[in-house]
């Protein structure tokens, strides 16, 4: 298991001191769950519920007009 070294101003040790009384962990469980929740690789399911919500936002289909391509150089 590895170790981090963090450096916190005492009303933010004390912060984490509190939150992780209240949750009945100790400091490093808590910064560590803390870490699980906020650095996940996935989308929230929040986030997620709002794909196609939006009627009027435009979609690669229904674009008519393609900017012309840029002029590529020889090799």
């Amino acid at each position: 298991m590895s170790q981090i070294t963090l450096y916190l101003d005492d009303a933010t040790q004390a912060l984490v001191d509190q939150a992780a009384q209240a949750n009945g962990v100790s400091k490093s469980r808590w910064v560590a769950d803390l870490i699980r929740k906020h650095a996940a690789h996935e989308w929230p399911a929040t986030c997620l519920a709002l794909a196609g919500q939006f009627s009027d936002f435009p979609l690669t289909e229904t674009r008519t007009e393609q900017p012309a391509d840029t002029p590529r150089l020889g090799f």
